[in-house]
Order: structure tokens, then C-alpha cells, then sequence
């Protein structure tokens, strides 16, 4: 039999209830799967091998006696950590919460637990989710199982490494900029940033508030779509949750895509470009076409300044979030002589360079008499960012674009030049600014690397847009495997 773990999450639940395999023996694939390559990749910052056992013992007993275990039951799960478990560390890759340990579970943690989660650890991530390249983590880089001297993406890298390496067969992400959809694409991967609203942030440990969201990452669409139906729905302890009815994505993947109107938006398909990245997705834009598709440019004329107000809102909204992180309350503590000291050592030596850097910039641009100036403007323009793509929408059911001007680039490549870091989400932070959901899917390959292509809908139109998505997953036929999957690197 083919290894359990390289297994997608659809085809184990079938295998399970049809008793052509136990929890356990999918549990044990995947872990002897980590011994083999976790020295290597580095997905995880916590493994919960204890707390797996346990869960996939309670499915098989539930299954033995007839009885329905749950949806997500023995199909091994990795969390990013920045999403509360009760009882399990949550570091959110930075010493600042060194001993944290939650006392509750966040809320899409709480309904897969629900339907039966095993899940496998708490997946690495660059610090508090600020980052592009998992290198930013205080626990040290992940890798990236295509070539193991480049990047897997961030902040999400550790969710998209243990799925393409087959430490996990799918993971929970979240994107405040691209954190899921773009290490989805430098891993081979699918991954999708819902609807801002759709999926609760209840227990998400914030950056950006108005810009953070949970979110599926996972071998192919059905699993992404799968896993979206046991986190989405409305939660009253957030806030910012819809109060809108799920619909039922799995059904939703049926059907073609005649007719359907594709804009791609000439922002997003200027220099910047890789040879490679540009060819795969002009190549799946004539997929789109042969498929009965009608395939045209179209302008977003805003998006020039995307870039440039995300890294002020994102920025002021993280020096707000994070000034609760003082020594007082949780996590690290470094004493002072007073406590204006203590505050002061405490954020010195629990914060990262990266974290430092986007509160200093945050702290500016709201600070007295450049508020208006910086953050008041840079909120004028991501209205005209949503405005634009509601005009679009009006003409076009989705958009399409790169996920990435670039396959994965090699470790070290960006961390001296944060310019040249934060250029490598200039497609998918305008979805984020805007709230629309979006979904990266393998296209191709550029020097053995995936290049991932993004399609956006229009809000709440996760049935839609994962049907397109899984019309051109099919059509595309991208079967390759990492290196490290096949015993190459």
C-alpha cells in the first residue's frame, strides 16, 4: 500500500470508514514520516504526539462500534502557532511567550476538536506572523521540502512544509497578507484565504485585526474545501463574524466553468515577473479559455498603492495588538529596576528585529501629527483598492494572477533586504486590503520550484471560487512531488 501519509485527507476519511485502514496505522505513517524528515524541514515548533494518540484511539473505537467519529477523524492536522490550544504551548514563533500556555481553545480549534481533530503539533511560523519566509521565527527557519536551501513561504511556512513533506496531511494557516496562499504556492500546495468575517478569529493571536484570517492549507482543492466547512461559520465572540449561512463547498466543487467571465488585472502581471512564473500562468490563462472560459485584462488602477498602505495599516494595527505583551500579564519577563525598565528589556529581548521594526513604523504613523498624514490616507486607499475590485466584479465573476512574482527563493536571499521581502506578497496583499476571499493552486514548475496561481472571488463566494479552482487543478494535472518526498533531498 502506498504510504499512509502521503495520502490526501479525503481519500484516508474514505479508507477509515471503510475500515480499509485504522487511525492508528494513519497516525503511525505520519509519524515515523516526522522522524524521518523533521530534522531537516523543521515544520513544528510543539509536537502533541500524546495528544494525537488519543485522538486517533477515539476514532477507532467510535468506528469499531458503529458510530460516526467525526469529519476530520484520523487525518493528522497541523495548527499554526499562533492559534490557541488549550493546554498546548503557543508560542506564535517568538520568545515574547516563552511558558504561554492557553487555558482555552480558539474557536476553530474548539470545531475540529468537534468533528474529531488529530492534530499534530503547532506548526513554525515567522514571529507573530510577521514575514514572508518562516525565517523570522525565534525557533529557527523551516525549510522547504522542494530544495532544502530555500524558503517555504511565510508566515504560514510551517503549516505548508509539514503538508508537502508529509508531516501532516492538511494544516490550519492564516493570511494577513498572503501568509497561507503564498507558502501554499512555494510548496506545491493549495491554500485559501477566505472571506474576511467568514471563518472566527476567536483565539487567532492577532497582527492586524482588520486583515487577519484562518484559513485551509492542503494537498488539493477538495481537502482546502473539506477542511473550510468544519472552520467556517458565524461565532458572537468575535466581533467581526458573519452572520451568514455556510454553503456546502464539497457540493459546490461540481460543475464546469462555460462562460465564466476571467479578468486578469495588468497590475499584477507587470515586471517583477520570473521567466517562469509568467509562462505557467499565461499557460493556465489559455486552460481557462479551451475550458469555454472568457479570459480578459482588465486594470485595477489603485493597486500601485496596495504595497505601500498595507505597510502602514498593517503595521499600526500590530503596534496596537502587541503593546499587550509588557512582562506583566504572560510570556516573557525580564525584570528592570522599575517597571518602565522592565517593559523596556522585557520587549528588548522577546521581540524580533522584523516585530521591532513594524511596531517602530506603526508607532510612527499613528503617533500625534502624522496620523492623517500616514494612516488616515492609507485607509482612503484601501477604500479605493475595494472599490476597484467591486467595479471589476461587476464584469467578471473571478480575477486571476501570479500567488508570487517568484518561485520560493533560497534561505538568507531577503533578510538583509526587508524591501525586497515585503515585494514577494505584492499579489495577494490587495485581496487582503480589500477582504475578498482567494485561492493559490499549483500551475507548474519553474527549475524544479512550484509557481502557484491565484484566482479571487468576490466576498463570500468561497463556493464559486473553489469550483473554478478545481476545475483548473484538474485541468493543469500538476502531479509533481517535493524532493523530499521522493528521497532526494
Amino acid at each position: 500500500m502506498e504510504d499512509l501519509y502521503a495520502k490526501k485527507a479525503w481519500e484516508l476519511i474514505a479508507m477509515l470508514r471503510g475500515r480499509e485502514v485504522s487511525a492508528r496505522e494513519v497516525l503511525q505513517s505520519v509519524l515515523r514520516r516526522i522522524e524521518e524528515v523533521e530534522g531537516d524541514v523543521h515544520s513544528y515548533i510543539t509536537l502533541t504526539e500524546g495528544e494525537a494518540e488519543q485522538a486517533a484511539s477515539r476514532a477507532d473505537e467510535a468506528l469499531a462500534g458503529g458510530r460516526d467519529p467525526g469529519t476530520a477523524a484520523g487525518v493528522p492536522l497541523a495548527v499554526k502557532d499562533v492559534l490557541c490550544t488549550r493546554g498546548v504551548p503557543t508560542t506564535c514563533g517568538s520568545r515574547m511567550l516563552e511558558g504561554f500556555v492557553p487555558v482555552y481553545d480558539a474557536t476553530v480549534i474548539g470545531r475540529l476538536r468537534e468533528a474529531g481533530m488529530t492534530m499534530m503539533g503547532k506548526a513554525n511560523m515567522d514571529e507573530f506572523a510577521m514575514g514572508s519566509s518562516t525565517e523570522n521565527s525565534a525557533f529557527g527557519p523551516t525549510r522547504n521540502p522542494w530544495d532544502l536551501d530555500r524558503v517555504p513561504g511565510g508566515s504560514s511556512g510551517g503549516s505548508a512544509a509539514s503538508v508537502a513533506a508529509g508531516e501532516a496531511i492538511w494544516a490550519l494557516g492564516s493570511d494577513t497578507g498572503g501568509s497561507i496562499r503564498q507558502p501554499a504556492s512555494f510548496c506545491g500546495l493549495v491554500g485559501l484565504k477566505p472571506t474576511y468575517g467568514l471563518v472566527s478569529r476567536y483565539g487567532l493571536v492577532a497582527f492586524a485585526s482588520s486583515l487577519d484570517q484562518v484559513g485551509p492549507i492542503a494537498r488539493d482543492v477538495r481537502d482546502c474545501a473539506l477542511l473550510l466547512s468544519l472552520i467556517a461559520g458565524y461565532d458572537p465572540r468575535d466581533s467581526t463574524s458573519l452572520q451568514v449561512k455556510v454553503a456546502d463547498y464539497l457540493e459546490a466543487l461540481e460543475g464546469d466553468i462555460r462562460g465564466l467571465r476571467v479578468g486578469v488585472p495588468g497590475e499584477l502581471m507587470q515586471e517583477g515577473l520570473t521567466p517562469g512564473v509568467r509562462a505557467n500562468v499565461e499557460n493556465a490563462l489559455r486552460l481557462f479559455a479551451e475550458l469555454g472560459a472568457e479570459v480578459e485584462e482588465t486594470t485595477l488602477p489603485h493597486l500601485d498603492y496596495a504595497l505601500s498602505a498595507y505597510y502602514i495599516l498593517a503595521p499600526a494595527e500590530a503596534s496596537s495588538n502587541l503593546a499587550r505583551y509588557d512582562g506583566v500579564r504572560y510570556g516573557l519577563r525580564v525584570e528592570g529596576e522599575d517597571m518602565l525598565e522592565m517593559y523596556g528589556r522585557t520587549r528588548a529581548a522577546g521581540f524580533g528585529a522584523e516585530v521591532k521594526r513594524r511596531i517602530m513604523l506603526g508607532t510612527y504613523a499613528l503617533s500625534a501629527g502624522y496620523y492623517e498624514a500616514y494612516y488616515g490616507q492609507a485607509q482612503k486607499v484601501r477604500t479605493l483598492i475595494l472599490g476597484d475590485f467591486r467595479r471589476a466584479f461587476e464584469r467578471f465573476d473571478v480575477l486571476v494572477s501570479p500567488t508570487s512574482p517568484t518561485p520560493a527563493f533560497a534561505l538568507g536571499e531577503k533578510v538583509e533586504d526587508p524591501l525586497a521581502m515585503y515585494l514577494s506578497d505584492v499579489c495577494t496583499i490587495p485581496v487582503n486590503l480589500a477582504g475578498i476571499p482567494a485561492v493559490s493552486i499549483p500551475c507548474g514548475l519553474e527549475d524544479g520550484l512550484p509557481v502557484g496561481l491565484q484566482i479571487m472571488g468576490k466576498a463570500l463566494g468561497e463556493a464559486e471560487l473553489l469550483r473554478v479552482a478545481r476545475v483548473m487543478e484538474e485541468a493543469l494535472g500538476f502531479r509533481e512531488r517535493p524532493r523530499v518526498a521522493r528521497g532526494e533531498a
